[in-house]
């Protein structure tokens, strides 16, 4: 498993990290096919208090990359809607792959 972080106009966060890694490892260990994550924060000046602090993540795995990205008003649920979103687009394309 890799993970590679990349903040935009955000400071790095060891724990940051070992959450998001936290939650990506059962993401890894439920999809064998999945290579690499890239995982992008960085902060938007938004009207709203529900948003802001964004975090995409992007999944080598094999086929076209998969990409998800949600906004919020911490990382830590930005993060989980994003592994969310993502595990998703992960079941579509294993049930995709059984098929041929």
């Amino acid at each position: 498993m890799k993970i590679n972080y990349e903040y935009d106009d955000v400071s790095g966060s060891e724990s940051l990290e070992a959450f998001t890694e936290e939650k990506l490892q059962a993401v890894f260990n439920r999809f064998d096919f999945v290579i690499r994550a890239d995982v992008f924060f960085k902060t938007e000046n938004t009207s709203s208090d529900q948003t802001g602090m964004i975090c995409g993540i992007r999944l080598s795995v094999p086929g076209p990359r998969l990409f998800a990205e949600s906004s919020h008003d911490n990382f830590r649920d930005a993060v989980s809607e994003t592994v969310n979103e993502i595990t998703k687009q992960l079941k579509k394309r294993k049930e995709k792959m059984k098929t041929f």
